[in-house]
């Protein structure tokens, strides 16, 4: 395979890292902590807490864990939104050398139920708004060992006061019981000896469970290496644009998106820990409004998130009074970032929105527009550093460039399997050691990889494929629509057709003014038949709309 898009990096940026570098994570973290020890690494809610507290306090939580006989390699699970809690206990497991299971505070009874049961979990660091859900489970699974926080345990005096918001105000809390549980505080004040762990890069480090979109959620097994590799590829991607951050000045990332998703958990946790930043920690990013509020008075050097997150950032009222003078990275990923919003943010900003593309199987990241680009591309980039892609045909032969196919990638990010599944696995690894996406794409001379669509969103009219992402980006240019969803629905004529979900940001738009729109922007078998207004879309943990839930009818 001819490497045809390393002549399209940028200057300085290596054709290979080194994912042998740490001999896992845990020793990436404490060189952080020992290289930046005074500086602050994580905010959140006005309170901040420096490496060296992160340090202390992780290894205090460690050595609770071990005191309790839970055997090295046991998987235990985090339940939290991005509070201060989130970094210590990441770090916590990973230190006394068990495995993290990231859990979605918003799951229901039967998906909490199935995670836990599926990576036989030992144990849980749970907020408490969520611990009712468990309460409800808790017994069908194997969980001993369980650590309840609040919103208010790291903040201080404020925290009496969240505390009281939260339970008694906001009554954010249902009743649960949860016998012989620790608080989170109680287990950080035991007084237990902390016994180093020898950990290699073969161990594993995370499950982290698919979404479900293609059946049941699988855990993806990454092992610290995997983990270790792509952050040291996404530190050399975006070290071209960071070497403008003014010498003795702190990056600081926006942690918007949860950390609990595996793009955040690298690109806003360990990469930024491993550079030595600030990440702002956000609890709840659907509360535009307060987010902004919670930015104030930072300058911003990063900035990851998903085309929906810089949309409804966009649109808000406030947005103006945050200080982007300063920022250097937007990173895109998640879905596809629509054109109409790059352009506004880059408008806004004067950075342009930096689109990669990645999956929980590869740790996330494999391809990223060059952190030197100054226009939006329409490509999801390059593979990176490392790291093949190969566009490949159904029977697994390799396409020539500009011919559409499956995105194959390979590279130390790529995980060991889906936990457990062997058959599964065996389904989407080739023999040569690639990860079959199940993404169309197409790849050009220069090495740029054009993101077409999911196999499994593409709409067949009359025997032409439809890709929902093309669709969506022609409308969101439409001045009255603020989010748009492309599915395919059954059709007697042409077996299926084109269904639009719009949310409006002009109450006046009509059906009429879309498909007379989409006459002059689509051809005939691309122009949806079919249009629906909804106040909200279905979105995910992460903001990524769920066309599957509204091609079922579930939303």
């Amino acid at each position: 395979m001819e490497k045809v898009w390393l002549k399209s990096y940028p200057p300085g940026v290596p054709a290979e890292i080194d994912p042998d570098r740490y001999t896992s994570i845990t020793a990436l973290l404490e060189e952080s902590f020992r290289t930046y020890g005074a500086q602050p690494a994580f905010a959140c809610m006005g309170k901040q807490i420096t490496y060296r507290q992160l340090d202390d306090l992780s290894q205090r939580l460690a050595a609770w864990f071990q005191s309790r006989g839970i055997a090295r390699g046991e998987r235990i699970a985090i339940m939290m939104p991005n509070v201060l809690q989130y970094p210590v206990a990441l770090a916590a497991i990973l230190r006394a050398g068990y495995v993290v299971v990231n859990v979605n505070p918003l799951y229901t009874p039967r998906e909490l139920e199935h995670q836990l049961k599926d990576s036989g979990a030992e144990a849980i660091v749970i907020l408490e708004n969520f611990a009712s859900t468990l309460d409800a489970v808790i017994a069908k699974t194997r969980v001993k060992h369980v650590v309840v926080a609040t919103m208010g345990d790291m903040l201080g005096i404020k925290g009496c006061l969240v505390n009281f918001v939260v339970r008694r105000v906001k009554k954010m809390v249902p009743a649960w019981t949860l016998p012989h549980h620790v608080s989170f505080n109680d287990a950080l004040a035991v007084k237990a000896p902390f016994k180093r762990v020898e950990q290699k890069g073969d161990d594993v480090a995370f499950l982290q469970y698919t979404g479900g979109t293609t059946g049941v959620s699988k855990g993806a097994t990454l092992l610290h290496r995997n983990l270790i590799a792509n952050v040291l590829q996404s530190a050399e991607w975006t070290a071209p644009a960071l070497a403008k951050l003014p010498a003795g000045t702190q990056s600081v990332t926006v942690a918007a998106l949860p950390l609990y998703h595996v793009f955040a958990l690298t690109v806003c946790g360990l990469l930024t820990i491993r550079m030595g930043g600030l990440a702002v920690l956000i609890p709840n990013p659907r509360d535009i409004g307060g987010m902004i509020k919670e930015l104030h008075g930072y300058s911003i050097t990063t900035f990851p998130a998903v085309n929906t997150l810089y949309n409804a950032m966009l649109n808000h009222p406030d947005f103006d009074k945050l200080d982007f003078s300063h920022l250097l990275v937007a990173n895109g990923g998640g879905m596809a970032v629509q054109e109409a919003v790059a352009k506004r943010w880059f408008g806004k900003t004067n950075t342009p929105i930096i689109e990669g593309y990645g999956l929980s199987e590869t740790s996330p990241s494999a391809t990223c527009n060059p952190v030197t680009a100054h226009e939006y591309t329409g490509t999801i980039g390059l593979p990176l550093p490392s790291t093949e892609i190969s566009i490949r045909d159904d029977a697994g032969n390799e396409l020539a460039i500009g011919e559409v196919g499956e995105i194959c990638i390979r590279g130390p990010q790529v995980m060991a399997g889906y936990w457990q599944r062997p058959e599964e696995t065996a389904k989407v690894m080739t023999p040569d050691g690639f990860f079959r996406s199940g993404d169309v794409g197409v790849m050009d001379e220069r090495g740029y990889v054009k993101l077409v669509d999911r196999k499994k969103d593409m709409i067949l009219v009359s025997g032409f494929n439809v890709y929902p992402n093309e669709i969506e980006d022609v409308v969101a240019k439409l001045p009255g629509v603020f989010e748009v969803a492309a599915v395919g629905v059954p059709d007697e004529h042409s077996g299926e057709t084109v269904k639009l979900f719009i949310v409006k940001k002009d109450a006046a738009l009509t059906d009429k003014d879309v498909f007379e729109y989409c006459k002059t922007q689509l051809t005939g078998y691309k122009r949806p038949k079919i249009i629906e207004f909804r106040s909200e879309l279905p979105k995910s943990n992460v903001g990524k709309i769920l066309r599957r839930e509204l091609r079922d009818g579930r939303a």
